[in-house]
């Protein structure tokens, strides 16, 4: 073929060069929408039984629990919710049921060889338990199994410095759930040499703090946490202190809300502390009642009225539905300034009250469920000990010391489980 003829070829009509690119543009578009729904089709329900139901031996139903842990773990909000939704589903048609429900978290686990995964799973059915229908009865299943897990018996303890690593000091200004940590100075302030801290981990969950645990000492029971907290307050010299006081204990991961790690956990904390400084006599928590004004915002005159120390109070609140709501925006004032001794009174009455209350077996307040679960008693109820935003909107203000004395943690626990919690004689007078 000669130069001319290539010239005189016929050019390429701008029609057909339009509907190649018309074509690869739909190729392109069917290749995406397949990818799409590939990665939107959840797994059929068969799978998710066999899940459930296959022998932990069973390589198909192993292979299948590997994919669907991988999936969840790369999931974002939405399609995990999905994902749980199939979960209960399945979950829902079981008959007998049985150990099936831990069968499936035994099954995650082994194959995604994380324990991470469960710990996420709970925080997450936990968020939508009440929106997907069946998951509570998973929920509970699996927070049974952690419970078992997470024993304290098998958590390490370490201490956390100014001189640990960035990324764990990081982690303790995120994590902080009891008094917010706002600069750096106050992080070295918490853990310097003249405090302790220590976090708890698990060995198949090494990297990540589970729980962290702050120490002040001090010469009595502390009642003013402010002074605790100011890094301008100088601290006393640890080896001639006679208390120490917990004054922060925070649980880092949601998965693990309401398991109690096991009785006694604060007493590996406290022979720790004694390993180091043997002449400490006494442990004792400075404590935030979180349910406080929730609760007491819910009560109407005839639940109160008799928690009152002014007869004029008692007789007003009587008849009064909305009684308790007015009292906490009465406390809420009187902690922000001045308050007469009769309302100082009936504050400290209602909290004692209040941190005395059970439900199904369990104190109301969590911090209190926290503690008098591991051995401690109410021992007294502080006025005006933090005075922070968020002291003032949980609990007016008010915080309260559990006391741990090592030989008496038995016999609290009998009495808790009988209903009635350990009181000190402070609160005899109330």
């Amino acid at each position: 073929m000669t130069v001319t003829d290539v010239k005189k070829l016929p050019a390429p009509q701008p029609e057909a060069e339009a509907e190649k690119a018309s074509e690869k543009e739909t190729e392109g578009l069917i290749a995406r929408l397949g990818r799409w729904l590939e990665r939107d089709h959840l797994p059929l329900q068969t799978d998710v039984l066999s899940l459930f139901t296959a022998r932990m031996t069973d390589v198909a139903a192993n292979r299948k629990a590997k994919q669907w842990s991988q999936r969840y773990l790369a999931a974002d909000a939405k399609e995990r919710r999905a994902l749980l939704a199939g979960l209960a589903q399945a979950s829902a048609g079981l008959e007998p049921r049985e150990d099936k429900g831990l069968r499936l978290f035994r099954r995650l686990y082994a194959q995604a060889d994380s324990l991470h995964l469960l710990v996420e799973l709970r925080a997450d059915m936990l968020r939508w338990r009440n929106q997907v229908a069946g998951l509570t009865v998973l929920e509970r299943e699996l927070e049974g199994l952690l419970s078992s897990w997470f024993d304290v018996g098998m958590l390490e303890l370490r201490p956390i410095t100014w001189d640990s690593p960035a990324s764990l000091l990081e982690k303790l200004i995120q994590y902080e759930a009891v008094h917010e940590i706002r600069s750096w100075d106050e992080l070295r302030h918490r853990v310097a040499s003249q405090r302790r801290c220590y976090a708890f981990f698990h060995p198949r969950m090494s990297d990540v703090p589970l729980i962290f645990v702050e120490i002040a000492f001090a010469a009595e029971m502390a009642g003013d946490v402010q002074m605790l907290l100011d890094p301008a307050v100088p601290a006393g010299d640890p080896s001639k202190a006679r208390w120490a006081i917990f004054y922060s204990i925070s649980n880092t991961q949601p998965g693990l809300r309401g398991i109690s790690f096991g009785n006694f956990l604060l007493k590996r904390v406290i022979d720790q502390l004694l390993i180091e400084l043997p002449k400490l006599k006494s442990f004792a928590t400075l404590s935030p009642i979180p349910g406080f004004v929730d609760w007491l915002g819910k009560q109407d005159g005839k639940a109160i009225h008799e928690l009152l120390h002014d007869k004029a109070d008692r007789q007003k609140a009587l008849d009064d539905p909305k009684a308790g709501q007015a009292w906490v925006e009465r406390l809420q004032a009187a902690a922000a300034g001045k308050a007469g001794d009769a309302v100082r009174k009936s504050g400290l009455r209602l909290v004692a009250h209040y941190l005395k209350s059970m439900k199904n077996g369990q104190p109301l307040d969590p911090v209190a469920r926290f503690h008098l679960g591991n051995g401690a008693r109410i021992e007294r109820i502080n006025w005006a000990a933090d005075s922070s935003p968020k002291g003032i909107a949980q609990s007016c203000g008010i915080m309260v010391n559990y006391l741990y004395e090592l030989d008496q943690l038995d016999d609290n626990l009998a009495l808790l489980a009988a209903g009635k919690p350990k009181t000190g004689m402070n609160l005899r007078w109330l």
